[in-house]
């Protein structure tokens, strides 16, 4: 619904545009056609001048010489001070005017059609000839669509900070509601199990198989996102998520329960990918200081939210451990009414898309372009390069290797927490079900404690702005300029998880473990924070292969170890003096 309006808005900014054209566009034809006029006057006075001067007789040699040169001064080519471009074939009217000396007709310009001035007079359209990639000269020139100025009102990065900030909270939203569903299945496996007849490593499955999904998904979504915009694959991979949703609520046996998560996991990877792009869509880097931890707290709430809930749906003697596929269900469908109804696009290439649509239906002339139009990539080919190009990237780029593996740890005790925290707080403690899942308010706190470092990280991000630019106008902060947040937080995961592990133990008060998860959620907000920045600023063009590279494998190994947890805690036991 946001998009359809939005598309409409840019037709009415377009019309109001081109009304301020059209006497800058009137003038210049009125110009055009006075040196017109002009030319076939002269030319037409001197064919009768020779007329004459041949009915007269023969002339002196001087004489001669003079006329010629007053010839070849007329008859040169009216000036083209209007554009400092030589006007082609095709973009102008023609004329027949007598040569005076082959008596054959001499083409000579007259005036630009209207199409070729308007496409001059328009700012923000380049008007070229397409290169041999985009079909040859030979198709004619294209008229190349891009924003109108730096403050133009179709550009994302121009939307007011109300509009800007609630985009990103919808689609924070959208992260925060996938993740609670990878992890929400947790905390009912021994109910699951007990229908199924499994194991409680072939129940914890459910949740291991939808992170494998999310690895898997992260590699198709950015391609479609960058073919037909990022609004519509919101919208339709969150409603195929949404469909296997039921599919697993509704399961008769764990192998279709097993199956339907897969495939939701691939369906709400989106955000995993997209989400970033978005971001980059409406904020300047600078901006991203404060946007991008706003949307990387609400992604992290998700998977610590999911655990509360299923623990109480588990214990509950009214509700089927189902309702947690169920309350997952309606809470993505609030979410997903929400995007259709405010959410707007984003994805530049896109908004020009639809900016020379609307040049195109306004002016009846087609050779309007957006960038994307003009030279189209098969989706097969896009698919091809987004499956090969970031496993390319983790084998050969060592940063990519080293922050693959170093999420990838971070996130194997994230996620093994999920079925660990069972072996800590129920075995070790005695809490209940549901009371084991507040446990996970620990982590929520930390998780939320950053913002708390945001102006401090804004501050050294504008101190390093400004010392790029004593060195240059074109120099660029440097990509290290984003660790800040790892020398924040990277030393507190270790910290955090020795304190738990040599304090959860009966003869210790509760509230040592429970505190040392604050700091580790402190610490895994910064580090992936500082990870994702660190890549996006390091790699730039490339950035989307080399973060769906870290998606996926940190995904598919933290699936994997989910079935490894259970056995683990269980062999390892607690400390004993």
């Amino acid at each position: 619904m946001q998009s359809f309006l939005q598309y409409r808005r840019f037709g009415k900014i377009l019309e109001a545009q081109l009304e301020r054209s059209g006497e800058k566009v009137t003038k210049l034809r009125q110009q055009r056609k006075n040196g017109l006029q002009k030319s076939i006057l002269t030319s037409r006075n001197l064919a009768l001048s020779q007329e004459k001067d041949l009915e007269a007789g023969p002339i002196e040699e001087d004489e001669a010489d003079h006329k010629f040169q007053n010839n070849h001064l007329i008859t040169s080519p009216p000036s083209q001070s209007l554009e400092e471009r030589p006007v082609a074939e095709h973009d102008i009217e023609q004329a027949a005017i007598p040569d005076i000396e082959s008596d054959e007709l001499q083409i000579i310009p007259t005036q630009s059609t209207t199409g070729t001035t308007l496409g001059h007079a328009l700012t923000g359209i380049q008007v070229r000839e397409r290169t041999t990639r985009e079909g040859g000269p030979e198709l004619g020139k294209v008229f190349v669509v891009s924003f109108e100025n730096a403050q133009d009102p179709m550009n994302p990065q121009n939307w007011s900070f109300l509009k800007r900030t609630t985009a990103t909270m919808t689609l924070s939203l959208i992260g925060g509601i996938v993740g609670f569903a990878s992890a929400v299945d947790s905390a009912v496996i021994p109910q699951a199990m007990a229908e199924f007849g499994v194991s409680q490593v072939a129940e914890s499955l459910a949740t291991g198989i939808f992170l494998i999904g999310f690895g898997a998904g992260a590699l198709i979504a950015g391609p479609f996102s960058e073919t037909v915009g990022r609004n519509p694959i919101y919208i339709l991979t969150m409603a195929l998520y949404m469909v296997f949703l039921v599919g697993a609520g509704a399961a008769p046996n764990i192998s279709a329960q097993l199956a339907c998560r897969f495939f939701a996991g691939i369906f709400g990877a989106t955000p995993l990918v997209c989400a970033g792009g978005s971001l980059s869509d409406l904020w300047t880097p600078a901006e991203r200081v404060f946007a991008f931890p706003m949307f990387a707290c609400f992604s992290f709430l998700g998977p610590l939210i999911g655990p509360v809930v299923g623990g109480w749906v588990g214990e509950s003697n009214t509700l089927s451990w189902r309702w947690t596929e169920w309350i997952t269900l309606i809470a993505s469908g609030v979410i997903l009414s929400i995007v259709v109804l405010i959410q707007p696009e984003t994805y530049h290439p896109i908004l020009l898309k639809w900016k020379a649509e609307h040049l195109r239906r306004l002016t009846g002339d087609k050779r309007y372009r957006g960038g994307i139009e003009i030279r189209k990539t098969p989706l097969a080919t896009r698919l091809v390069r987004a499956i090969y190009r970031p496993v390319l990237m983790f084998i050969r780029e060592p940063i990519i290797i080293l922050f693959g593996l170093y999420l990838s740890t971070i996130y194997i005790v994230l996620f093994t927490f999920l079925t660990g925290y069972t072996f800590i707080f129920t075995d070790i403690y005695g809490l209940s079900q549901g009371m084991t899942g507040v446990c996970f308010v620990g982590q929520m706190i930390g998780v939320l404690s950053c913002g708390a470092f945001i102006p401090l990280n804004a501050h050294l991000r504008k101190r390093d702005i400004a010392r790029a630019r004593v060195l240059g106008p074109d120099v660029k902060v440097a990509p290290e300029s984003r660790l800040y947040w790892a020398m924040l937080g990277a030393p507190a995961i270790p910290i955090s998880l020795f304190w738990m592990g040599w304090t959860a133990r009966p003869d210790i008060s509760i509230w040592s473990p429970l505190l040392a998860s604050v700091l580790f959620g402190f610490g895994i907000l910064c580090v992936f924070m500082t990870a994702y920045q660190y890549v996006i600023d390091a790699y730039e063009v490339y950035a989307a292969s080399a973060l769906a590279s870290i998606t996926l494998i940190r995904y598919i190994i933290a699936g994997a170890f989910i079935e490894i947890s259970i056995p683990f805690y269980r062999n390892m036991g607690w400390h004993i003096h």
